[in-house]
């Protein structure tokens, strides 16, 4: 398609180019044109390829533990053989890469009682132990079973202990949901499944009151990197993550 834009690109080039002038109609074709390759020339990323962990490590430095695995083109958290949160050979995983102004969409299905959660602008060093200390969270979650859902603004498609979603999209545990993080200039958005559930902005006098309402109170560094990994966490339970993508704004 990249090709064919291009290719008809040129001719509208050459036709204006030959005719000396253009209308107000040619300039506006030129002009739609022009935003069309754009948009098509705009590189989606992929966070991952489906069959490997390429891009992504485990927090704190070292490869991706043992407990995360790949299945049917999927990142599949298996707690067999864990007996907890942050347990065993698992641990939260972040991207190689930092991002500031980006959109995220990624898709995720949890097991039934699960608890999981897509955290961004992470700082990684060694002052911190665990991404959450800086980074926001979008919350991933069985509404129906796990205890969390209990508190407000710990419910699936919430920012994290800060802001309750709505309204109220997530699909039951065990069914792919379709999020989305929209983060640019400081203006953050939430999707579930279509629809936009979470709009604040980060930064600003009210975003750090929030936080000093917040469990966050006491952790200096959260919320106020503007560039920073993404990490998928490791809350000990049966979490699917797949269709992983980035478009840098």
């Amino acid at each position: 398609m990249k090709k064919a834009y291009l290719s008809i690109a040129v001719c509208c080039a050459f036709l204006v180019a030959c005719s000396g002038e253009k209308t107000t109609g040619e300039e506006e074709t030129a002009e739609t044109m022009a935003k069309t390759i754009e948009s098509t020339e705009s590189e989606w990323i992929d966070l991952f390829d489906g069959t490997s962990f390429a891009g992504w490590h485990k927090y704190g430095g070292g490869e991706v533990g043992a407990a995360w695995k790949i299945e049917d083109g999927a990142i599949y958290l298996d707690a067999t053989n864990k007996d907890g949160w942050q347990t065993g050979d698992g641990g939260d995983i972040v991207t190689d890469d930092e991002f500031d102004n980006f959109h995220l969409k990624y898709e995720w299905k949890i097991a039934e009682n699960g608890n999981s959660g897509v955290i961004f602008f992470i700082h990684e060093s060694d002052e911190y132990q665990y991404p959450w200390q800086t980074g926001p969270e979008m919350q991933v979650l069985d509404n129906d079973g796990h205890p969390d859902a209990k508190i407000v603004s710990h419910r699936a498609g919430d920012l994290y202990d800060l802001i309750v979603s709505e309204p109220e999209a997530v699909k039951p545990a065990g069914e792919w949901n379709m999020a989305e993080i929209i983060a640019n200039n400081g203006s953050l958005e939430f999707r579930l499944n279509g629809e936009s559930v979470v709009n604040t902005t980060m930064w600003t006098p009210e975003w750090e009151e929030m936080i000093a309402n917040s469990k966050f109170k006491d952790m200096p560094g959260f919320g106020t990197y503007k560039k920073g990994r993404i990490a998928l966490q490791d809350h000990g339970d049966v979490v699917h993550y797949r269709n992983i993508k980035l478009m840098k704004l």
